[in-house]
């Protein structure tokens, strides 16, 4: 079944509609959606490593879009929506305890969570709630959101077919280590 997905994954990559999901999936991870981007990503790359640097480049846009909206839905629909998505996320306790932390550090978290695991999604709707100056939080996110694409792209590119050969190979191991950091992610979130 793994394999499947994955043979799955690596044809919608390579479709005409590859780079509208990708987009739009990248812009509801940032705000709303529970599983990491760099799922369709490194597919995506490996599919055609000419690509990279424009995969990398749409990815950071609608992420810093989607982060946009998850600051809005912090500071217009904390209410409403922001605390059902933290509640379900189960980081309500944390969160209460987070927001101490964000008004002394709130623009380092920011840039530690765009390039980590640590989903994204929280945070941005934790910069809007704790009203974090919206203009600093988008000149943060971009380089921390970018330099996490980027890195990925240049690994991919560089190294794209022997990557895909180990992947190919070792699947289970290499899906088991990305649910490893996202589930790492989640902790380190969830223990601050």
């Amino acid at each position: 079944m793994i394999k499947r997905l994955y043979d799955w994954t690596m044809e919608k990559a390579r479709s005409p509609a590859s780079e509208k999901w990708l987009g739009a999936l990248s812009f509801a991870e940032s705000s709303f959606f529970p599983i990491p981007i760099d799922i369709m990503l490194i597919p995506m790359i490996l599919a055609d490593r000419l690509k990279a640097w424009r995969l990398a480049t749409l990815t950071l846009v609608t992420s810093v879009l989607g982060g946009i909206a998850g600051y809005a839905i912090g500071a217009l629909l904390f209410e409403t929506v922001g605390r059902s998505i933290i509640e379900f996320y189960g980081y309500t306790e944390q969160y209460t305890a987070f927001q101490g932390l964000y008004h002394e550090y709130g623009i380092l978290i920011v840039l530690v969570a765009g390039f980590t695991p640590i989903p994204f999604k929280i945070v941005t709707i934790a910069s809007g709630a704790v009203a974090l100056d919206p203009l600093l939080f988008i000149l943060v996110s971009i380089p921390a959101r970018g330099a996490r694409f980027y890195l990925v792209a240049a690994l991919l590119w560089k190294f794209g077919d022997p990557i895909r050969t180990f992947i190919e190979k070792r699947l289970g191991l290499v899906l088991t280590a990305f649910m490893v950091v996202g589930i790492a992610g989640f902790a380190v979130l969830k223990y601050i």
